[in-house]
């Protein structure tokens, strides 16, 4: 759940301090880029200022956008260096707040599966899957941020030796791997490692390899493949500051179809992890910059998308059932964008 930090050859502080550099030129996105600053700086072992950043994103104006998360990753850090009865009031706080985002529900878990709070990780993550799995409909799409909830209460559940349940069951039918779920959380594995069996060896080497893949296939999905999206407010500014840009966007209604036929199409290829990125005039004048480059150069647009992306400014597309459309209309997606 930790930002993408990779961890061989890499100055953790260097790379920290880099980023926060980047936060102070980007203020629109120094979310994303502290989280990441923080999440370095605690693999550098200097978790006090890894905490002192946290703080700093807690007390921002405006709000940050991820309240919940921000705070499950301090108490996550302040459990590492000793201030574990800090960490547990914060703990205590997201689940009294109830959040609708998966990501803080397990980093919850996982911190509290770390410490060998295995009935806490339990009744956290069966608390999350009853806010966020659709209770009226079984068979709708379930976002792999759910997903990897079910999966780590069914790793929960393995080592509590708990019998299945409908959600370990519907873990099960989720998982597309060829080794089983109950044999990836089998909590004997950890045995066979010192096994002298070359069989044994072997197989565990398998299951490793598929845990490995699903790791690397999460690792892929906060940098989603996505389209860029303008507001009209934001258009107008655009195509003013930089007319040559009205070839790219000649009406605002015709990008918005765009959006969603370029979507469409890419879906229709078999492209996973489809989101859309929403743009800012001075946002994109700083990202031609820093590329030594005019805004009026329309293929800066793609790049900038991408690295919107990349800041984890996407949302996932298509909406959800019953959620809005992504246009800004108010109006359900299935109503709206999603009836073309």
């Amino acid at each position: 759940m930790r930002p993408d930090t990779p961890a061989d050859h890499t100055d953790h502080t260097a790379e920290a301090e880099r980023l926060l550099r980047t936060a102070a030129q980007y203020p629109e996105d120094h979310e994303p880029l502290l989280l990441q600053a923080a999440a370095h700086l605690e693999l550098a072992g200097d978790r006090e200022r890894a905490t002192a950043l946290y703080d700093r994103l807690l007390a921002a104006e405006p709000e940050p956008e991820h309240p919940a998360l921000i705070k499950a990753f301090k108490a996550a850090n302040l459990w590492e260096y000793g201030h574990e009865a800090e960490a547990r009031a914060i703990i205590e706080g997201i689940r009294g707040s109830a959040p609708r985002d998966p990501a803080p529900w397990e980093i919850v878990a996982e911190t509290l599966e770390t410490h060998d709070e295995l009935d806490a990780a339990h009744a956290t993550l069966t608390t999350a899957l009853t806010l966020l799995l659709p209770a009226d409909d079984p068979t709708a799409d379930i976002p792999y941020p759910t997903q990897s909830l079910l999966t780590a209460r069914h790793r929960v559940r393995r080592l509590l030796a708990l019998d299945h349940d409908s959600w370990d069951e519907l873990a099960d039918r989720l998982h597309r791997a060829e080794i089983t779920l109950d044999e990836l959380h089998d909590p004997k594995r950890l045995w066979s490692l010192g096994s002298d069996d070359p069989a044994e060896l072997k197989a565990e080497l398998a299951r490793l390899r598929t845990e490995l893949g699903t790791y690397r296939a999460a690792l892929s999905r906060p940098f989603p493949v996505a389209v860029l999206h303008w507001p009209a407010p934001e258009l107008d500014e655009l195509l003013t500051a930089y007319p040559s840009l009205s070839t790219e966007y000649p009406t605002h209604a015709a990008h918005l179809l765009d959006i969603e036929a370029s979507l469409r199409e890419l879906s229709a290829t078999g492209t996973a992890n489809l989101g859309i990125v929403t743009g800012t005039v001075p946002s994109y004048e700083a990202f031609a910059a820093s590329e030594s480059s005019s805004p009026s150069n329309a293929d800066l647009l793609p790049q900038y998308a991408t690295t919107l992306a990349a800041r984890g400014r996407a949302v996932a597309w298509p909406p959800r059932r019953g959620e809005a459309c992504w246009c800004g209309s108010g109006v359900a997606y299935s109503e709206c964008h999603g009836a073309m």
